[in-house]
């Protein structure tokens, strides 16, 4: 099937909330475990809400085993890597790609500058090219 609902699938990695403080997103497999397929693809986008204090700096991490993550290089990244989110640049779109080989990949937030209200963006890992198609959504 040629359809993107059948070639893609999106995962949450820091989900939509007013952030004042530094996180580690939630891990994003790139293997499928319902038809055990490696996606060859993977597109990190960060939407960035209202950001009224604070500077909140987002990196991309990626790791063999899911337990110890490193920041992608920038070899391995390719297009809008997001700077650090703050008042003058919020209400964006920031789309990276990733072409590393590792399985597992995560979005972090280092927030600085103690904000009282922070900023709300969020962090989705869009997967395509599984070897194996089509998708099996949840």
């Amino acid at each position: 099937m040629r359809d993107i609902y059948s070639n893609v699938l999106v995962k949450a990695s820091l989900k939509p909330v007013l952030r004042t403080a530094t996180a580690n997103g939630a891990s994003v497999d790139r293997v499928d475990g319902a038809n055990a397929s490696m996606y060859q693809d993977a597109l990190v986008v960060v939407n960035s809400g209202t950001v009224t204090d604070g500077t909140h700096t987002i990196t991309i991490e990626d790791s063999d085993d899911n337990s110890t993550f490193a920041t992608v290089a920038a070899g391995f990244l390719e297009g809008d890597t997001p700077p650090a989110l703050i008042t003058s640049n919020d209400e964006t779109v920031y789309e990276t790609r990733y072409t590393g080989g590792k399985r597992y990949l995560r979005v972090v937030t280092t927030v600085t500058g103690s904000p009282s209200t922070g900023g709300l963006y969020t962090a989705e890992v869009v997967l395509s090219r599984p070897r194996r198609a089509a998708v099996v959504h949840p």
